[in-house]
């Protein structure tokens, strides 16, 4: 059954897509490139780059690793009400083939949602075959308050 939520924000998930323009920091350096947002799900796509593999070929699994962590938290903004901030609390992630060339799709679904905390599941894909499959727990905070 699929959830339900009590908000989702338009503006906030086509922010998303328009902050790709503008990214800063690991997400930046990574490429990783939100490109859909619905209620409760979003998919990122990245490029997979020489500086990116390890000297054995493959893709750095701190990479697979950072790009769960980063739409583990950005699902759930336009469903958190404005001001609010989605912290990972944990995530694991199973590791299932090499990553060699090509690009990484990664598709995240809010599983479960509760003023407190979500629980998401995530799957990488690699131009098809599943490359890796996550689950992670999010705090949403509240902001201070005045």
């Amino acid at each position: 059954m699929a959830q339900k939520f009590e908000h989702f924000d338009q503006r906030i998930a086509d922010g998303l897509i328009k902050a790709n323009d503008v990214l800063t920091g690991l997400p930046k350096f990574l490429g990783a490139r939100i490109t859909k947002v619905t209620p409760g799900q979003l998919t990122a796509a990245l490029e997979v780059r020489d500086e990116l593999i390890t000297p054995l070929g493959t893709l750095h699994g701190g990479v697979m690793a950072a790009l769960v962590d980063h739409v583990l938290g950005c699902v759930l903004y336009p469903l958190m009400p404005q001001g609010y901030w989605a912290a990972t609390t944990e995530f694991k992630v199973n590791y299932l083939s090499a990553v060699r060339k090509g690009s990484l799709v990664a598709e995240s679904t809010v599983v479960s949602m509760t003023k407190r905390t979500a629980v998401v599941r995530i799957e990488v894909s690699n131009d098809g075959p599943l490359a890796c499959i996550a689950q992670g727990t999010v705090l949403i905070v509240a902001p201070p308050s005045k």
